[in-house]
């Protein structure tokens, strides 16, 4: 055990530094919860509408609010201590999770109840993302290791999406959604005891002021071309292949004839390469081979999309789990080849306020595509409309390879 201990840090050194290591366990024991809740949620707005505009408005609602409070929560992370912000944000996590739980288990759910308490998370991650990420450098001894800190936090964020949406199609199939909603709730145990051990020294900016803080944010993102093409990448893969977890309730019901199970495969599949991209990108010496993944990810998830398009025409679902692999791993590496360029390209000062610009990009694109591949879905079919984001984000990332490609 202690051979096998030793040759896993010397894979991933951050996870031999006790701060992080106890951060990592603590995000292990959230982030299943957290998945198993999100497909919970889509099969209930799914089964009480039916109607795919209204998951792709749940799953707005969710995220939306990151685009326009994200930066603003970037100025308060800078501002004040950031494992209270943490601490407190996993209480009313907790405290959401429960209210789904009582109103479902109760019987007194509606749909304008579950838009509501969507839109309630999509505030609290505006929060939590930028909490999270400006937190990890502070939490490894020596900065060389972040580019291993941000991979190995993106692959407990991908392990969780390949285990949770099986397990939540099995717990489905038996149990109300209930149960998935309490489930997750007593999750947040893990992060609130891990991060009230958190041991570390974490600079604060006391006097800093919302509107010269945003200023110098964009003042850097003029300055940085690598900076405003690496979150462009962000944007424009979670506008567009992000979508598919939105849409996937359709795949697995109407294009497959399945049932839960089929729909937590499929997320699972998606979880599954996201997993595998991240944990190949933790294994990466140099932090440039993580950054360097950004245009191959994007192709890998535009290729993906176009293949899912094609198996749902011939109504081949074995030929689905893989292209669905292809969209998570293109997908993920892309997300965090993205977050570690700007990782090691901001100053200190900045980093709240840039991890939440990404944020932004990378949660608040995801519910505009949501938003829009669910109503284009209800209105036109859901093959032409993964199709044409999986034309559109190759057509992207071949315009961008020039630019992200430049250093500054």
């Amino acid at each position: 055990m202690a051979a096998l201990g030793a040759a896993l840090v010397a894979r991933a050194p951050a996870l031999g530094q006790r701060n992080f290591r106890r951060y990592f366990f603590g995000q292990v024991c959230s982030v299943l919860g957290t998945f198993i809740q999100a497909v919970a949620m889509s099969w209930l707005v799914y089964r009480l509408t039916g109607s795919a505009a209204l998951l792709g408005l749940a799953a707005f609602l969710s995220q939306a609010p990151q685009l326009l409070v994200s930066p603003l929560a970037g100025v308060v992370v800078d501002r004040f201590d950031r494992r209270r912000i943490l601490i407190g944000l996993q209480c009313l996590f907790a405290l959401q999770a429960l209210l789904l739980a009582g109103l479902v288990f109760f019987d007194l759910v509606q749909v304008w109840h579950l838009l509501a308490l969507s839109a309630l998370l999509g505030i609290l991650n505006s929060f939590d993302l930028p909490s999270r990420q400006s937190l990890l450098l502070y939490l490894v001894d020596d900065r060389a290791t972040l580019a291993n800190a941000v991979a190995i936090n993106a692959a407990v964020t991908h392990g969780g999406r390949f285990v949770g949406p099986p397990i939540a199609g099995l717990l489905l199939a038996a149990l109300p959604e209930s149960a998935c909603f309490l489930i997750n709730a007593l999750s947040y145990l893990g992060p609130i005891l891990a991060v009230r051990a958190i041991r570390a020294d974490i600079p604060r900016q006391y006097a800093l002021r919302t509107g010269r803080a945003l200023v110098e944010v964009v003042d850097f993102i003029k300055q940085q071309a690598s900076a405003r093409a690496a979150l462009a990448a962000v944007a424009l893969i979670n506008a567009t292949a992000s979508s598919y977890v939105v849409l996937m309730p359709i795949f697995a019901k109407e294009i497959f004839a399945g049932d839960s199970r089929t729909l937590g495969w499929l997320l699972g599949m998606g979880g599954a390469g996201a997993l595998t991209a991240s944990l190949y990108l933790s294994t990466r010496p140099r932090a440039e081979q993580v950054a360097g993944a950004l245009p191959p990810g994007c192709l890998l998830a535009g290729c993906g999309m176009l293949g899912f398009a094609a198996a749902g025409l011939v109504d081949a679902f074995w030929l689905a789990l893989p292209t669905v692999w292809m969209i998570g791993a293109g997908v993920g590496a892309s997300n965090v080849a993205g977050n570690t360029r700007l990782q090691y390209l901001v100053p200190d000062r900045l980093r709240g306020r840039i991890v939440a610009i990404f944020a932004s990009s990378r949660f608040g694109f995801d519910a505009l595509g949501g938003l829009l591949a669910g109503t284009l879905a209800a209105h036109f079919s859901v093959l032409p409309v993964v199709f044409g984001q999986g034309l559109l984000l190759v057509g992207g990332c071949l315009w961008l390879l020039p630019r992200l490609r430049q250093r500054d």
